[in-house]
């Protein structure tokens, strides 16, 4: 199955892109491959394509399903992070993935509208080709890439400050957040500040979106301070990860929070910046959505 491996790097990455899910995507590439090992490779003129083809459907397919099952999801959704460090070998196709924030405005489109703005934008398929992958007429499938564009350039959020800029935000963030500077935190957010929680009913995370630089400020102190965490930790009988580390690590092509206890990761928070300021922050805390990196 050397052809297939050969691909896999690039499957996984179409995968991800119309899921956001990374246990999600290796499911579907894991069908990818059950799919390939019944073909015989001498039929198959363009593997690549091919590949991706199957791929493509079985993530639509599992998207429609997956977006049925988000709207009885406990709180807000927001997409896996999956590490894009340059040293995870695995992934180095993922190595430009999309960022969080952009992620969270692909939710908003409809599984066939994601899926063509992915195969187009991200991986630039020919409209003949991604018409055929989604059993639509090239017109149709133009349209369906001219509205999802439109909708994502009306959302999509604003990058205007530089990566190491943005690192150095985020590492004053985490000094600030950690060490419980509530003012600290104030100066570094925007008036219009939110942050989004994603606990999905498994660890704790705000249930609604929450809003203002005094009551970010405020939740975040609450939750993110080492004695709190601890303290936490030791009301549902995990006393044991109190021993805490916290790191920015390379995350969906971004510097990103990594806060782990007792060689686990237990929370993950990116910033969305602009202008120099926080304009909103991402908390996962899903065990289930995090479980799968690895701590510092």
């Amino acid at each position: 199955m050397s052809t297939f491996e050969d691909h896999r790097g690039v499957l996984v990455a179409v995968a991800y892109r119309i899921l956001g899910s990374v246990a999600d995507a290796e499911d579907v590439v894991q069908e990818a491959w059950l799919r390939w090992s019944r073909v015989d490779e001498s039929d198959v003129e363009d593997p690549k394509a091919f590949l991706i083809t199957v791929t493509s459907r079985l993530a639509i397919d599992r998207l429609r399903w997956a977006k049925s099952r988000r709207e009885s999801y406990v709180g807000p959704w927001l997409p896996e992070p999956i590490s894009t460090a340059p040293d995870v070998a695995e992934h180095a196709e993922l190595a430009d993935s999309v960022e969080m924030a952009m992620l969270v405005v692909l939710e908003t489109l409809s599984p066939l509208e994601r899926a063509v703005f992915v195969l187009r934008e991200a991986f630039d398929l020919p409209f003949s080709e991604i018409a055929e992958i989604i059993g639509r007429a090239e017109p149709a499938t133009r349209q369906l890439a001219r509205r999802a564009r439109d909708h994502v350039r009306d959302k999509r959020p604003r990058f205007d400050v530089d990566r190491d800029e943005r690192r150095r935000i985020t590492e004053r963030f985490m000094g600030a957040s950690a060490g419980g500077d509530l003012d600290a935190l104030i100066e570094m957010f925007s008036d219009q500040v939110s942050i989004i929680s994603d606990g999905g009913g498994k660890a704790r995370a705000a249930l609604r979106v929450i809003t203002g630089a005094e009551n970010v400020g405020r939740y975040l102190t609450s939750i993110n301070t080492p004695a709190n965490i601890a303290k936490f930790m030791a009301s549902i009988g995990r006393a044991e990860l109190a021993d805490l580390s916290f790191a920015v690590e390379t995350l969906n092509n971004a510097p990103a929070i990594v806060i782990s206890a007792g060689g686990q990761v237990i929370s993950v928070i990116s910033l969305l910046v602009s202008e120099g300021k926080i304009e909103t922050i991402y908390v996962l805390a899903n065990p289930e959505k995090i479980g799968h990196l690895q701590p510092s």
